[in-house]
């Protein structure tokens, strides 16, 4: 796989993060096994995680008050670098014109970091959507195959924990790949912890 340094990329109108490739999942859909990049952006493997100095140099060139959200998303789970993305998320509200900052997260950044997180993530962005991906707990575990034995519960945990903080809009989502039975009973999940659910279409 080829490797780059492409902390930011554009997809529509909306600016991506790409902060760290680390991952405690691996996803039987996830398209790290089969591209470098994601919706035609430049290779998403990184060489080294990039520094604050960095991602703030990267993001002064930016023309930021165009996007309509910025999306901490890349290749890798980006609460495997909780302090980066909080000081980047601060870094970007200090900016005139910030639009709504965005998180895409497994939902296992507590496991990760080995402490709560929710009430610090709420604090910082707009939105939190949580990677479900599957309606019940065996199916998650099918096709998340986290390292975690309890990263099913571990990620309603952390879900439920974001709602009650009232700060931040959360979404659960899946990818429309799984069965139908499994997106109602996603929805049902959803809805039992507070958030809306997003079907998301797979890219390829």
């Amino acid at each position: 796989m080829a490797k780059a340094m492409t902390i930011s990329y554009e997809v529509g109108d909306n600016l991506y993060l790409n902060l760290t490739n680390k991952c405690p999942c691996v996803c039987t859909f996830c398209i790290r096994s089969s591209s470098d990049g994601a919706y035609g952006s430049e290779p998403l493997w990184l060489e080294h995680e990039p520094s604050m100095d960095e991602i703030r140099a990267d993001l002064d060139k930016r023309d930021i008050k165009k996007y309509r959200e910025i999306v901490f998303c890349g290749f890798g789970e980006p609460t495997e670098r909780l302090d980066a993305v909080i000081e980047t998320a601060e870094y970007l509200r200090s900016k005139e014109g910030c639009p709504m900052l965005r998180i895409n997260t497994n939902g296992l950044g507590e496991l990760v970091n080995g402490r709560s997180i929710s009430g610090e993530l709420c604090r910082v962005l707009d939105t939190i959507s949580v990677s479900l991906n599957a309606g019940t707990r065996d199916e998650y575990m099918r096709v998340t195959r986290p390292k975690f034995p309890d990263a099913w519960e571990a990620m309603k945990s952390f879900t439920a924990d974001c709602v009650k903080t009232g700060e931040a809009k959360v979404i659960m989502s899946v990818v429309d790949v799984i069965p139908p039975e499994q997106i109602e009973a996603s929805r049902q999940v959803a809805e039992s912890l507070g958030a809306v659910l997003r079907v998301r279409k797979f890219d390829s």
